[in-house]
């Protein structure tokens, strides 16, 4: 089925994509993980031209989290020299395609200084955009965001500009990496897991959730539509009730 088919009236404004089962794809292949990552980006790229086609105003995918320093060192190696790879080579053509790319997640600690110049330029680059906002989550963690958003409160509160008896939902929300982003109305899974992974813990709490079991490096916009077909297929009440 093609876009076609959806309802281009209820198009979610918000998709978040856990990019998963790169490394299974690869062994399945019987090459070595990083093969995985690599063949990713194609993955990437069409799911991003099929956002682009339908309409879709924000896309968020989850590059590189908090724990994935935890994998091997050649591979942590290779993902940070093919994503500092991927914004040299693609940052034209999304800029081209009216693409706004941003990065959410800690820029310090272990992130090379190169990368981060890399980050720096292609979000200067793109920064007027408006025709799609292309989030990737780098160095990421749900848990990470809202701490240091606590500790960004923390600071207001002890130098006297915020009354911690006023603090809300929208305090947090406004100190959180991206506080312009919409929540994401749908999250879409690949690989057959079924959990979010430490992903926009805050974000997500609304959001509805579709998992498949395609590989990533297998995704294409056709299962971006399948997914986005589901969304549209379900109703939402944000705790309420139906009348």
């Amino acid at each position: 089925m093609t876009e076609a088919s959806l309802d281009p009236a209820r198009i979610p404004r918000h998709v978040a994509i856990v990019m998963d089962g790169n490394g299974r794809w690869a062994q399945r292949k019987g090459l070595k993980r990083t093969e995985g990552h690599a063949a990713g980006e194609e993955a990437l790229f069409d799911t991003v031209h099929g956002a682009l086609d339908i309409g879709l105003r924000w896309m968020t995918v989850f590059a590189f989290s908090t724990e994935n320093w935890r994998r091997p060192l050649d591979e942590v190696r290779f993902i940070m020299n093919f994503n500092e790879g991927l914004l040299l080579e693609r940052r034209e053509e999304l800029d081209e395609l009216g693409v706004r790319v941003r990065f959410i997640g800690r820029r310090g600690g272990r992130v090379p200084g190169r990368v981060r110049r890399r980050i720096d330029e292609t979000e200067s680059l793109t920064e007027r955009n408006k025709r799609m906002t292309l989030t990737f989550a780098f160095n990421y963690g749900g848990r990470a965001e809202l701490v240091d958003a606590a500790r960004s409160i923390a600071r207001e509160a002890r130098a006297r500009r915020l009354d911690p008896d006023k603090i809300n939902d929208k305090t947090i929300a406004r100190h959180l990496y991206a506080p312009d982003m919409p929540d994401p109305d749908l999250l879409v899974r690949t690989s057959g897991e079924f959990r979010i992974s430490n992903y926009l813990l805050w974000e997500l709490a609304y959001a509805e959730l579709v998992f498949t079991d395609v590989l990533w490096p297998d995704f294409r916009r056709e299962h971006l539509y399948d997914a986005i077909r589901e969304y549209q297929r379900r109703e939402r009440r944000f705790g309420g009730v139906d009348e």
